[in-house]
């Protein structure tokens, strides 16, 4: 079977076809929405994408031909937290749905990083350039100008946070363990984005002891890094509990091949000793 015959049976093909390209290349708004398309198999990615496309021309027409930053944030904000009533999920937070750009455009709910990726697509159509930012335990978005930088919380209906904000926050969130230091709001790759979504998502299943789910999305992680030590062995384990244990066996000799000092070699090596024994009975 050749690579085209191979790539059309692939489950994550939209996905890959969508992360496989140069950052500048990469629509974030697709690549997220193709997220999904294992757990909503009838995903209308481009009906979502005109909703994106919809946003944006309301927030135009509120902007008009005047249109500075402040402006435009100011317009994001109205359409997107009042006009629309987008919001962050505090009572469901670790609901998967929360994670999925289709829910989120949907139930006009989300979590910090797909509030922020909506955001920053809904800003990208109307002339607004806006990075991700991985701040510790609550992503954001910002804006880098010749003069000011300014970060907002889509979280938060579009807050604009100061250094004292944000201090408070991390503060809040991590009890005074982690300092505030402006390498914290360093912009991040889009693929970064997607893989924070995705580990996220990862978090969740396995948390549910979903493994199906879980081991799709370790799937998906490791298209956009097929050399990602954690996921090879997060993959291997997750196919033990599954009782693949080829797979399994095959997973946890490449982690242990490409990683021989790491700290848990020695559980690892005692894992692929009795699946040697398993798989040797097995045939």
């Amino acid at each position: 079977m050749n690579h085209r015959q191979a790539l059309t049976n692939d489950p994550y093909k939209d996905f890959r076809q969508a992360v496989d390209r140069e950052e500048t290349r990469i629509d974030l708004g697709r690549a997220a929405l193709t997220i999904a398309a294992s757990d909503y198999p009838n995903l209308d990615v481009d009906a979502y994408l005109s909703r994106i496309d919809a946003l944006a021309t309301t927030a135009a027409a509120r902007l008009g031909s005047d249109a500075d930053v402040h402006r435009s944030i100011a317009a994001l904000n109205f359409v997107l937290f009042q006009e629309h009533g987008f919001r962050g999920n505090r009572e469901h937070y670790f609901d998967p749905r929360n994670s999925f750009l289709n829910e989120v455009l949907d139930r006009r709910t989300g979590i910090p990083i797909s509030l922020s990726v909506l955001y920053i697509e809904v800003a990208q159509r109307i002339g607004l350039s806006l990075q991700g930012v991985g701040f510790p335990g609550h992503f954001l978005v910002k804006y880098v100008g010749d003069n000011e930088e300014i970060v907002v919380d889509p979280f938060n209906r579009g807050e604009i946070l100061s250094q004292k904000s944000l201090e408070t926050m991390l503060s809040r969130l991590y009890g005074g363990k982690i300092a505030f230091n402006p390498d914290l709001l360093e912009p991040i790759k889009k693929k970064q984005i997607l893989r924070r979504m995705l580990n996220n998502l990862k978090i969740i299943y396995l948390g549910q002891n979903d493994l199906i789910k879980g081991l799709s999305i370790v799937d998906r992680l490791m298209v956009l890094d097929p050399a990602s030590l954690e996921d090879i062995r997060d993959r291997g384990l997750i196919y033990l509990q599954l009782e693949c244990f080829k797979q399994a066996l095959e997973d946890l000799e490449s982690y242990l091949r490409l990683a021989p000092h790491a700290e848990d070699a020695h559980a690892i090596r005692k894992q692929i000793t009795a699946l040697t024994r398993q798989v040797a009975q097995i045939h």
